[in-house]
C-alpha cells in the first residue's frame, strides 16, 4: 500500500488496521487552537494522523498520542519520526486503561478519532475490528478518562457518530466536560447528518453549532470543506 503523502508530512499505514480517513482529517483541521494549547493528547492514534496535523497547526511543545495496537504502534512512531516535529511528538504503547493507570500528566487540549461501531460484527481481522468497535475504547471510559487528564481550562475534541451525539453528550456531563462547539457533518446536500464533530470544556456555554456539506457532486468539494483541509490534502 502507497504512504498517503499530505502537504506537510506523509501517512505510512500498510500496517495499520484503520487506514487514512476523512473522519481524521476533519477533526484535526477542525480541533480549534485559539487557546494556544501547550500539551496535547490524541487518544487512539492510529497511524499518527490527527498528532501530525496539530504538530503542523500548533506550537504546542507536547504532543503525546496513545496506540493499544502494537503494528499501528510502530507505523505511528515511524510517521512522527520521519516528520518535520519528531522531537514534539511521542507514542505511548498502552491501552487507554492502563495510561489512566499509571499518568498523572494534565494536558491543554486532548483529542480523539474513537471506534464507534457498537455493533459486535466481526470482519475475520481482529486488528480492524478492534480499531471500529466502540467495545475497545467505550465512550463512558474515554470521557472519564478525558476529565481527569484535561487542565481546568482545557479543550477535548472528538469525532463521533451523528447519532451518538445525545449520548456522548450525556456521559461527558456525567463528568463535568460541557459541550461548547457541535459541527454536524454529512457527505452531500441531500445526505442524512452521518458525523458530530465536537468540543467540550469544564466550562458552561451555549454550544455552537453548525454544519459542514463535504461534497456537492461526485469529487467536487464545498468551498468550506477545502477551506477547512486545504492546509493538508495535496490536490486541494
Amino acid at each position: 500500500m502507497k504512504p498517503f503523502k499530505f502537504k506537510e508530512f506523509t501517512i505510512h499505514q500498510d500496517k495499520c488496521a484503520m487506514k487514512v480517513g476523512t473522519d481524521g482529517v476533519l477533526l484535526g483541521a477542525w480541533v480549534s487552537l485559539e487557546k494556544h494549547p501547550e500539551s496535547i493528547l490524541d487518544i487512539g492514534s492510529g497511524t499518527g494522523l490527527i498528532a501530525l496535523q496539530l504538530a503542523q497547526r500548533s506550537s504546542a511543545e507536547t504532543i503525546d498520542a496513545i496506540e493499544l495496537d502494537a503494528a499501528a504502534y510502530e507505523q505511528c512512531v515511524g510517521n512522527f519520526e520521519t516528520s518535520p516535529w519528531g522531537d514534539r511528538l511521542f507514542c505511548y504503547h498502552a491501552g487507554f486503561d492502563e495510561f489512566v493507570d499509571e499518568m498523572e500528566d494534565k494536558y491543554d487540549l486532548i483529542v480523539s478519532n474513537p471506534p464507534f461501531y457498537a455493533e459486535d460484527v466481526s470482519s475475520g481481522d481482529q486488528s480492524r475490528d478492534n480499531a471500529r468497535q466502540s467495545s475497545s475504547l467505550p465512550f463512558d471510559e474515554l470521557v472519564q478518562g478525558v476529565s481527569r487528564f484535561l487542565t481546568e481550562d482545557g479543550n477535548f475534541a472528538a469525532i463521533i457518530p451523528y447519532k451518538e451525539e445525545g449520548n456522548f453528550i450525556d456521559l461527558a456531563k456525567n463528568v463535568d466536560l460541557l459541550p461548547n462547539r457541535i459541527t454536524r457533518v454529512k457527505g452531500n446536500p441531500e445526505a442524512d447528518f452521518k458525523r458530530s464533530l465536537m468540543e467540550f470544556s469544564f466550562h458552561q456555554n451555549k454550544p455552537y453549532i453548525d454544519s459542514l456539506v463535504i461534497e456537492e457532486g461526485r469529487h467536487q468539494y464545498t468551498k468550506e470543506y477545502i477551506e477547512l483541509t486545504q492546509a493538508f490534502y495535496l490536490k486541494m
